[in-house]
């Protein structure tokens, strides 16, 4: 499974930017860019989903005991959830546990 998270990763950070530099070339300033967001129902809907998405992300993390938690939340302001998640998805994966079998 690492392998799977780690190239979710990569193609949840590629995938992304292969919009947003075309519009971030554009140089649209902050109002735009919030108003664009919130431009109708649809697209409204789509960033109030994602928000309380990674919010709840960030709440997991910091529950989940990682190293770095910031890390995580950086990673999901500054690319978005689709490289966040299987990047601490990999992290996780990579982790020695100590599971005790139940009994």
């Amino acid at each position: 499974m690492r392998a799977v998270y780690l190239l979710l990763a990569v193609t949840g950070a590629v995938l992304p930017y292969t919009f947003y530099v075309p519009y971030f070339a554009d140089s649209p300033g902050m109002g735009e860019i919030l108003s664009t967001l919130f431009s109708n129902g649809l697209t409204g809907g789509f960033t109030a989903d994602l928000a309380v998405a990674s919010i709840t992300f960030w709440v997991f993390v910091f529950q989940s005991g990682v190293k770095r938690p910031w890390l995580y939340v950086l990673l999901n302001l500054a690319v978005g959830l689709s490289c966040a998640l299987p990047a601490f998805l990999f992290a996780r994966s990579g982790e020695k546990r100590d599971v005790t079998p139940p009994g």
